[in-house]
């Protein structure tokens, strides 16, 4: 098994051979942009169902390539770039993010974020309120 840096340079060598944007990629598989994004940067894992669109939007995609990006990611963070005391308790399920690039009204470009996910409050974990421990009792 290649390193992790090894095969995202591979993968982002098979994007940039298709001279393809991630969000002609995305619209070509029927995923984001930066779901796309994560997965060429082994940040998420492609699923079999996908696979073949992936493979009909970059053809260079080997067997090889492809299987790897089926493997679960080891997701990692330096911790000299990412240093949030929360990091570790936001949560993205059920969560979508796309970038896209749209006309101002000056004509000049902008770009836009969105974020679409699942709101998840913070709930105090209260030992009363523990339903297997009142069961137990």
């Amino acid at each position: 098994m290649e390193n992790k840096a090894s095969v995202v340079s591979r993968l982002l060598a098979v994007k940039q051979k298709s001279a393809k944007s991630y969000s002609e990629i995305a619209e070509e598989t029927g995923l984001t942009n930066v779901y796309v994004g994560q997965l060429l940067r082994r940040q998420a894992q492609l699923k079999p169902s996908t696979a073949p669109k992936l493979r009909a939007s970059l053809p260079d995609l080997t067997d090889d390539l492809i299987q790897e990006m089926m493997t679960p990611p080891m997701r990692s963070y330096d911790p000299a770039i990412v240093n949030e005391p929360a990091i570790y308790s936001m949560s993205a399920i059920d969560f979508y993010c796309s970038v896209d690039k749209i006309k101002g009204v000056d004509g000049n470009d902008r770009v836009v974020v969105t974020f679409d996910g699942k709101y998840l409050s913070h709930s105090e974990m209260r030992a009363e309120n523990m339903v297997s421990r009142i069961r137990l009792q």
